[in-house]
């Protein structure tokens, strides 16, 4: 092709040097500016051509990788299961090569389709590299059905494992989410707070009222114990008086002094001792 392109500069040049001695209209300068622009057009039309050459000898390439790791699949297929690592290796290797060559083959067909190029030899190629990529494809199907029949799974890397990466993540995420909310909702369910203290002491702190416990929400909670009733069932009261002020049922609680005669409230049975009331008020002296 370029020395097709080279010969017509050659004869436009000589018909112009023809015509320049017969008629001696057509000024050098002019011939010369005539001539470089035909280089210069020559000039691109070769990187063009080099720039697609190079990519055709790129998706070659790329052909003879992908049958030298079919090759060792076989190879390592006939081994047995111990060879399951380098098979599922191979395969992703060849997973990427053929995509990599679609692309190439894709912008090849672009980069002719644009070019101001007509080469029906360089189209021809490009039919063949394409046939030759619809059948790898079609062997590369074969090798993945011969495999799970044989029992060896191939994971291929791509999407769908990013994907169920992903899913696992955020199904992750959501479990330990949903633990923190029944943790929380669980620890509210079995929290109770109580507080004692001498008339005065609970009156300064607006817990006692005129007589009335807890009338209004106007009351000091930072004085109040909060307690766990699933484990919390001893309160030492440290007096060797002591008065119920809330609501608790009978017989789910008992007063007993320990040995220095100071009294113990034992909560004997939490779920109906904290039934009416999660707030626990005793008046000591």
């Amino acid at each position: 092709m370029k020395k097709m392109i080279f010969a017509s500069l050659c004869l436009v040049a000589m018909m112009a040097s023809c015509d320049g001695k017969k008629q001696n209209m057509i000024p050098e300068s002019q011939v010369a500016h005539e001539r470089d622009s035909l280089m210069q057009a020559i000039s691109q039309r070769d990187a063009e051509l080099d720039e697609m050459m190079t990519m055709v000898n790129d998706i070659n390439t790329g052909f003879q990788q992908i049958n030298a790791a079919q090759g060792r699949v076989v190879s390592e297929k006939a081994e047995g299961g111990n060879m399951r690592s380098q098979i599922q290796d191979n395969m992703n290797f060849i997973q990427q090569t053929m995509q990599q060559n679609r692309e190439q083959i894709e912008k090849l067909k672009a980069r002719l389709k644009n070019s101001s190029l007509s080469n029906t030899k360089l189209q021809e190629t490009i039919d063949q590299l394409t046939a030759q990529l619809e059948e790898k494809n079609a062997q590369l199907e074969a090798l993945r059905a011969e495999l799970a029949n044989k029992d060896i799974t191939i994971q291929e890397q791509g999407q769908q494992i990013e994907n169920l990466n992903a899913n696992v993540s955020d199904l992750n995420a959501l479990n330990e989410e949903k633990a923190a909310m029944v943790a929380q909702q669980d620890k509210q369910l079995n929290t109770a707070w109580f507080v004692f203290g001498t008339k005065a002491e609970l009156k300064e702190q607006k817990i006692l009222e005129k007589g009335d416990v807890l009338k209004n929400g106007n009351y000091n909670k930072e004085y109040f114990t909060q307690i766990d009733i699933r484990t919390y069932k001893e309160i030492k009261l440290y007096s060797k008086s002591a008065s119920m002020l809330t609501n608790h049922p009978a017989g789910s609680y008992t007063l007993e002094k320990d040995s220095k005669g100071q009294y113990v409230l034992k909560i004997t049975d939490p779920n109906k001792f904290w039934s009416v009331s999660r707030y626990l008020v005793i008046q000591v002296k």
